[in-house]
C-alpha cells in the first residue's frame, strides 16, 4: 500500500514500523509534525517534553532500559540536547536510539542557519540524510537497525524542504514492539572518568568500522548510491534535498548520493573521484562534505561555486555548472510577479499586541524571547531590544541590571511565553532571585505553544493526545522560585498593563507580571461574533491611532477612517480600548 506523506509524517510512519516504543520531543519548526503524527499511533508512548534536553534524556533512558526510542527537534533544539547527546555517544544503547534533527536553510522560522551535520561529527555518532519522504521512512528503519548493530545513537538529519514536502511512501507492516533485557553495566552506562576513558576507545573504533563497512557494502550499510552516466566527466557528491536539485539540474552528471553522511565512506569516495575528471560537492549551508573530502587529499570544488547562505535551487546549480539556464530546469523566483510586500504582524485579536503597545509607550528596554511575540520588535510597537534564543530574555535582563549596577532596573523588562518559560526560563528566574537582581519578568501566557502550531505544554492541562493532564500553575511556580511580587493582568487592557508595570518596576528584587489571555487562534481565545467591533463614523476623527495598531482586521478607508473586516475581527476589544473618542464600539455585524 502506498500513501503520499510529508517527510515528517513518513518519519513518524518509520517509527511505527520500526517498533519504536517511546518518543519524547519539544516542538520546533520544521520538525513539529513528526511527533504530532506519532501521536496518531496509539501503541507508541509519545509526549511533549518541557525542552529538547529533557526529551533526549527520556529517550536515552528508554533506550538503556531496552526499548527503541526517538527524540525530535529543530536544529537550534540540538543545541539544548547536545549535553546528553555527546555522552550517549559514549554509553551506546540497548534498544535502538535515534535523534531526529530538522535544519532550516533559508531561516523560514529560525534565528540562525546552523548545520546539524557538525553535531554528528563532534559527537562521533552516525547520521543519515534522506532526500524525500520515502527515504525518511526507510532511513529511519535503517537508523534503528544500525543503532543496535553498532551500539550507538544515530542522528537523522532533515530540513525544511524534506520535512514539509510530500512524496509517495510504500507502507510496510510494523515490527513487533520489544523491550530488550536490561543488565546492570556500570562500565557502560555510568560515565565517570575511569569508565568514559575506556568508552572513548569504543567510540573511535565504532566510527572507523562504520566508515569501512559503508565503503565495502555501500548500499546495505550506508544507503549510498552511485549513478554513472556514460560520456560525462563531471562527478557530483551530494545528499539530501541537494540531490533532488542536482538530479534535475545535471541529468548528464555522474552522482554519488550519500545516505549515511557521517562517517563518510572514504574508500567509496576515493573510487568515485578516480572515475571523473571534475569533482564537485553540492551541499547547502556549511562545506561539511567538501572540507572532509579535501582533507582526504581529493581535489574538488564546492563553495567557490555556491553560496554558504540559504537554500539552493535547480537553476542555481545549472547556472554554476552548465551553460544551460533554461527556465524549464527550475523556476527563479526573482522572475515571478509578487504582490506588494506586507510586513509581518501579530494576528487579529493577538493577546500580545496590547502589552507591546504598553511597553512601547513606556519607552522601556525589552529583552525578548523566541515566539510569536518576537514580532513585538517590529512596527507598530518596535518594543523589543534583543532576542537570542529560547529562555535567554530573563538572563539578559539580569545582565542589563548587573552591567549598570542596578541603574537599568526601572527601565528594563524581559518578555517570555508560557511554553518558553517552562522550556528554559525557570532556571534564569532562580539565578536572578539567588543573585538579587532587580528585574521585572513578563510571562506572556496565551495558554498554548503558539508559534509552532498550538501544541500543549505543562501549563495547559492537556497532553499531546489532548487527554487531561496536571496543569502547572505559573503563579505557584514563580512563588516557589522565590518571587515575592506576582501580578496577573489582561494584556488587552493596555492602560492597566502600563499601571501595573510601573508599579512593579519600582519594586526591588525580581517581580513577575503574567499577562494572561488565550491565543486568538485556539477555541478558548476566539471572541463572540456579536462582540465584534463596529465604527461610529460620526464620532471618528480619523486620528489614525487604531490604524497604527496594524491589526489585520482593521484597515484605512479612503477617508482615512477605519474599516473593520468582520470576518477577521476576533472581538478582542483592543482597538476599542485605544480609541479616545468612542468611535469604536462593541457590536459588529455582517456587512
Amino acid at each position: 500500500m502506498k500513501q503520499i506523506l510529508l517527510g515528517n509524517e513518513a518519519v513518524a510512519r518509520g517509527a511505527y514500523e520500526a517498533g519504536v516504543k517511546v518518543v519524547s520531543s519539544y516542538p520546533g519548526t520544521p520538525s513539529t509534525e513528526i511527533t504530532e503524527a506519532v501521536a496518531q499511533y496509539d501503541r507508541i508512548y509519545c509526549e511533549w517534553a518541557t525542552n529538547e534536553k529533557v526529551g533526549a534524556e527520556v529517550a536515552i533512558g528508554a533506550s538503556i532500559r531496552g526499548a527503541r526510542a526517538m527524540t525530535c527537534m529543530k536544529h537550534v533544539g540540538a543545541n539544548v540536547a547536545a549535553d546528553p547527546l555527546f555522552t550517549a555517544s559514549y554509553t551506546g544503547v540497548n534498544g535502538g536510539l535515534v535523534f531526529v534533527v530538522a535544519d532550516d536553510p533559508g531561516m523560514h522560522s529560525s534565528q540562525n542557519e546552523q548545520d546539524s551535520r557538525n553535531y554528528a561529527r563532534a559527537a562521533k555518532v552516525p547520521m543519515f540524510e534522506p532526500s524525500d519522504s520515502s527515504e525518511c521512512k526507510d532511513y529511519l528503519l535503517r537508523a534503528f537497525d544500525l543503532s543496535e548493530k553498532y551500539d550507538t545513537p544515530v542522528m537523522l538529519r532533515l530540513h525544511t524542504r524534506v520535512s514539509h514536502s510530500r512524496s509517495v511512501v510504500e507502507l510496510g507492516e510494523p515490527r513487533e514492539m520489544q523491550v530488550r533485557p536490561y543488565t546492570k553495566d556500570v562500565d557502560k552506562y555510568v560515565m565517570m572518568p575511569g569508565m568514559a576513558i575506556k568508552r572513548h576507545v569504543v567510540v573511535e573504533e565504532r566510527i572507523r568500522k562504520l566508515s569501512a563497512d559503508a565503503s565495502s557494502d555501500p548500499e546495505a550499510v550506508g544507503a549510498h548510491q552511485v549513478i554513472r552516466r556514460s560520456g560525462s566527466s563531471l562527478g557530483v557528491i551530494t545528499s539530501g534535498a541537494s540531490f533532488q536539485y542536482v538530479s534535475e539540474a545535471l541529468p548528464e552528471a555522474n552522482i554519488l548520493k550519500l545516505g549515511l553522511i557521517w562517517p563518510l565512506p572514504v574508500d567509496l569516495i576515493r573510487s568515485f573521484a578516480s572515475e571523473v575528471d571534475r569533482l564537485v560537492i553540492v551541499e547547502e549551508l556549511d562545506p561539511f562534505l567538501e572540507t572532509e573530502i579535501r582533507a582526504l587529499g581529493i581535489p574538488c570544488e564546492g563553495k567557490e561555486l555556491f553560496t554558504l547562505q540559504g537554500e539552493y535551487s535547480i537553476r542555481m546549480i545549472a547556472h554554476a555548472l552548465t551553460s544551460n539556464t533554461d527556465p524549464a530546469r527550475g523556476i527563479d523566483s526573482k522572475d515571478l510577479p509578487v504582490p506588494p510586500g506586507r510586513p509581518p504582524v501579530m494576528c487579529a485579536g493577538c493577546p500580545h499586541k496590547g502589552l507591546f503597545l504598553a511597553l512601547s509607550r513606556m519607552k522601556v528596554q525589552v529583552t525578548g524571547d523566541i515566539g510569536c511575540y518576537t514580532l513585538g520588535a517590529l512596527p507598530p510597537t518596535s518594543a523589543m531590544d534583543a532576542c537570542v534564543c529560547m529562555g535567554a530574555s530573563i538572563g539578559m535582563a539580569h545582565g542589563f541590571d548587573k552591567a549598570t549596577d542596578g541603574e537599568d532596573s526601572k527601565k528594563t523588562v524581559s518578555v517570555i511565553g508560557d511554553s518558553t518559560f517552562l522550556h528554559s526560563g525557570i532556571t534564569n528566574v532562580i539565578n536572578a532571585v539567588y543573585n538579587q537582581s532587580n528585574i521585572t519578568v513578563i510571562i506572556l501566557d496565551n495558554s498554548i505553544t503558539g508559534m509552532t502550531g498550538h501544541q500543549q505544554n505543562p501549563s495547559t492541562g492537556m497532553n499531546i493526545r489532548l487527554n487531561p493532564a496536571p496543569a502547572i500553575s505559573l503563579e505557584d511556580l514563580c512563588r516557589a522560585l522565590g518571587v515575592e511580587s506576582i501580578r496577573v493582568v489582561d494584556p488587552v487592557d493596555t492602560a492597566l498593563c502600563q499601571k501595573v508595570l510601573r508599579e512593579e518596576l519600582d519594586k526591588p528584587g525580581v517581580s513577575v507580571v503574567i499577562t494572561r489571555r488565550p491565543c486568538a487562534l485556539i477555541p478558548t481565545g476566539k471572541g463572540k461574533k456579536e462582540d465584534r467591533t463596529t465604527v461610529n463614523y460620526d464620532s471618528c476623527t480619523a486620528c489614525g491611532a487604531c490604524i497604527r495598531m496594524m491589526c489585520p482586521a482593521l484597515t484605512e478607508g479612503s477617508d482615512k477612517k477605519p474599516v473593520i473586516d468582520w470576518d477577521t475581527c476576533n472581538s478582542c476589544g483592543l482597538c476599542r480600548n485605544l480609541c479616545r473618542f468612542g468611535a469604536l464600539t462593541k457590536g459588529g455585524r455582517e456587512s
